[in-house]
């Protein structure tokens, strides 16, 4: 049996960290992993649907190029080939993480792992050789997987993110079941490359977690590029065939080549065998932790998916982080609750701490300023004039609460934003802050003078 200081499951963007910040305490750590280093985010999530995605916008500018006075002959999307640097993107960043974690003297082991009891663990490999390991500190980090609920079809046709990022050829037409980030990403990709895409979402909207204004400018510019949406009645009487799927939408018959199913994600803790360890799960299946990642079983914390809280690479990272130093220093520092979110649809949407509605419904007293990509030079000269940012604030103390941004490099935004709500940061504050003209990150001091109605560069309202 080998012994180590902290054992990590799962090598994603929760567990590799984990380990490497273990490592840079000076303890001697190891990682498991059953399937790639990197795990869902790197693999089969955020690299390789963003690279893609990067691939697709590409296209689209290159058919908008004469509204810049370019000349564009012949322009086609070869999705094999995109594919292809698809695939390179990911490799060279897992061969990049798994560098990082020989350079850090972590011991890597390839297998499924299970629980013998609180302190050790047997790997399984694929060639069924198992090896047994023990440690004082375990930190799960195996992440969440697609689910494929049992109404649909097993068939090639029906697939879900992971094996629809494995197609080498895009449909003519793709059905895509659900109307949450996953589904709206890849709905975005296919639209921009030709395909006809229709999303069928359950509930009364698409991405309900957003502010209506928020939404309805992502839900118009996608039904802009031709994207189908459907909303509050389900897909039935789904069939797959050799040729197509079709289903039923209140009456309506809809075909494509392929659905796309995602609707949601499952904890995987299969395997791990967490009860011989004394580690809980909620009726969801995900582990539960306290504040501080630990779970029920002294020792044991988990991080990432596995435990329910945001399903985000990035909270992952933070997560891992905080995880390892409270089981190695001692240091009872809790989970930031403050993580920012990023869509990257057509257009990018990100956010930072309460939704409007959220202040509303904590019954706070709020006022909002927004501000939009049309009345912004930098977006005009880029030709994305589509979409606003705007800050969510306490009217009683002007402390920014949360911020929403649609449009161009929504996505990079809202890190300016994010770090002003965590440093409690108040409108004037931001106001006053000199940006830099032009760019799109001044639209953020627009929008704080505009909590005030002093925007200098908004109409001025009516008195």
């Amino acid at each position: 049996m080998e012994t180590f200081d902290l054992i990590v499951i799962g090598a994603g963007p929760g567990g590799y960290p984990a380990a490497i910040r273990a490592a840079q305490l000076g303890t001697k750590t190891a990682i498991v992993e059953r399937e790639a280093t990197g795990g869902t985010c790197l693999n089969w999530g955020c690299i390789p649907t963003k690279t893609l995605l990067a691939s697709a916008a590409l296209f689209g500018q290159i058919q908008r190029a004469g509204e810049f006075g370019i000349t564009v002959r012949s322009a086609a999307a070869d999705y094999a080939a995109m594919v292809g640097r698809k695939n390179r993107v990911v490799e060279k960043l897992r061969q990049g993480v798994e560098g990082l974690l020989k350079s850090n003297s972590i011991k890597s082991f390839a297998g499924t792992a299970s629980f013998e009891s609180r302190n050790q663990l047997t790997v399984t490999g694929v060639d069924g050789k198992t090896t047994r390991l023990e440690a004082r500190n375990i930190i799960i980090a195996t992440g969440s997987a697609s689910v494929l609920p049992g109404f649909l079809p097993k068939h090639p046709r029906v697939v879900d993110s992971k094996a629809f990022l494995d197609e080498i050829k895009l449909p003519e037409a793709l059905i895509v079941l659900g109307g949450g980030v996953i589904g709206c990403e890849l709905a975005c990709l296919a639209a921009q490359l030709g395909v006809k895409v229709t999303i069928v979402e359950l509930l009364p909207d698409i991405l309900t977690m957003l502010d209506n204004d928020v939404r309805k400018e992502a839900r118009t510019a996608m039904e802009a590029m031709g994207i189908h949406i459907l909303c509050g009645q389900p897909l039935a009487n789904i069939k797959a065939s050799d040729r197509e799927v079709t289903g039923e939408v209140n009456g309506e018959t809809i075909k494509a080549g392929l659905l796309l199913a995602a609707i949601g994600r499952r904890p995987v803790t299969d395997g791990l065998q967490l009860d011989k360890a004394g580690v809980r799960t909620s009726k969801a299946g995900y582990i539960e932790v306290d504040a501080f990642g630990q779970t029920a079983a002294a020792g044991i914390y988990a991080v990432g998916d596995v435990n329910g809280g945001p399903q985000l690479a990035h909270a992952a990272t933070a997560q891992a982080l905080v995880a390892v130093e409270n089981a190695l220093l001692k240091t009872r520092r809790a989970f930031d609750s403050l993580v920012p979110s990023c869509i990257f649809t057509t257009p990018e949407i990100g956010t930072a701490g309460l939704t409007e509605q959220q202040a509303h419904d904590a019954q706070r007293a709020v006022r909002t300023g927004k501000f939009s990509f049309a009345a912004l030079g930098k977006a005009l000269a880029a030709g994305e004039p589509h979409g606003f940012v705007k800050w969510i604030v306490d009217a009683d103390t002007d402390r920014l609460l949360g911020a929403a941004a649609v449009g161009p490099h929504a996505t990079e935004l809202i890190a300016e934003a994010a770090l002003a709500i965590k440093a409690e940061l108040t409108a004037h504050e931001v106001a006053r802050a000199v940006h830099a003209h032009p760019t799109l990150s001044e639209s953020w001091m627009e929008a704080a003078h505009a909590v005030h109605g002093e925007c200098i560069h908004a109409p001025a309202k009516r008195r």
